[in-house]
């Protein structure tokens, strides 16, 4: 019979390499000689490389995220600069703003703005200005924080058309203000032509508006720094400035310097100087800066009513005309 071979090792004195002798303590048996509750060393290896894997795997997900503008961050007020782009708001309604507030306030907010890394910790804004302003606005109150989501427009063109776009889906724009959004962008060598610009930023919108638009192009060039309420300038009013600016090369700066001395108070104000200087193109009125004979005074109820001894029966008769074509036009 054959003899067994012996398969723990022999307990040796650690000085002199005597047996050692017998202790009463249990010799530990393993299965397979591995010990419970600890992993063999070739698993240890095989377990932190699948946990870093899934890591790596993890971060790239976040940082591709991140890059295509799908994750949403926390950025600090004061790193955001609004002069990234030329904004096309160029006013905001007080009562609109004070509601966006209340919002604020009572749900946090709701809808991230869009930003483009500039680099260095800086943010410039693509769209949610208005956001972005009653944020800062309510700081005092709350979190000096926004949420954001980083863009990464290949060109300013994809910067301004998604600024635009935002806008027209949100809030709207008025002629004037889509207008000057399209001249700024020329200006700034966005877009090499005018038609260009209304091509690309109001692409959706139908052929008949962005006519509508060019037409206000003669106004935004005239006007803009001089109108205090521009959004308030409608359609049919817009369009019929627009031709008068058109054959009238020094109407422009007439109108602009009457807008700046009457210093209008609300849009009210400001439409009636505009249509006293429409009504003076096409029924041969005096101009504001040469009276005579004609007082035009603004009544409360935003009519306009004209005294003095120019006030004929002629000139009533050239106003009758005129307001039967100005409500055909």
């Amino acid at each position: 019979m054959a003899k067994r071979k012996r398969l723990t090792p022999a307990k040796l004195n650690h000085a002199e390499g005597a047996p050692v002798p017998e202790s009463n303590m249990p010799i530990p048996s393993y299965p397979l000689g591995v010990a419970p509750n600890r992993s063999a060393p070739i698993a240890d290896v095989a377990g932190n490389a699948a946990t870093v894997a899934a890591l790596e795997e993890v971060s790239d997900l976040l940082r591709e995220a991140r890059a295509n503008g799908r994750m949403v961050l926390d950025l600090a007020l004061d790193v955001i600069d609004t002069a990234y782009l030329v904004r096309d708001r160029v006013v905001t309604d007080e009562a609109e703003m004070e509601a966006l507030k209340v919002s604020l306030r009572a749900r946090g907010q709701q809808t991230p703005i869009e930003v483009a890394d500039l680099g260095d910790g800086r943010y410039g804004l693509i769209s949610g200005w208005r956001r972005l302003t009653a944020l800062r606005d309510l700081a005092q109150d709350g979190p000096a924080t926004v949420l954001a989501l980083v863009r990464r427009p290949a060109e300013a063109s994809d910067a301004y058309l998604a600024m635009v776009e935002e806008n027209e889906i949100r809030v709207g724009l008025s002629y004037f203000e889509r207008a000057r959004i399209a001249l700024k962008a020329v200006e700034q060598g966005v877009y090499p032509t005018h038609k260009a610009a209304l091509l690309s930023l109001y692409h959706a919108a139908s052929r008949p508006k962005r006519s509508k638009i060019r037409s206000f192009l003669p106004v935004v060039e005239a006007l803009d720094g001089h109108m205090k309420f521009p959004g308030a300038l409608g359609e049919r009013l817009g369009l019929s400035l627009s031709k008068a600016l058109e054959g009238d090369a020094g109407l422009a700066k007439r109108l602009g310097a009457a807008l700046d001395t009457a210093k209008p108070k609300d849009p009210q104000e400001e439409l009636r100087v505009i249509e006293y200087f429409l009504l003076v193109k096409k029924a041969a009125l005096p101009t504001p800066e040469k009276p005579s004979g004609v007082v035009v005074k603004p009544c409360k109820d935003g009519s306009l009513m004209l005294i003095g001894d120019g006030v004929t029966p002629q000139l009533r008769r050239a106003l009758d005309q005129w307001l039967r074509d100005w409500t055909a036009d």
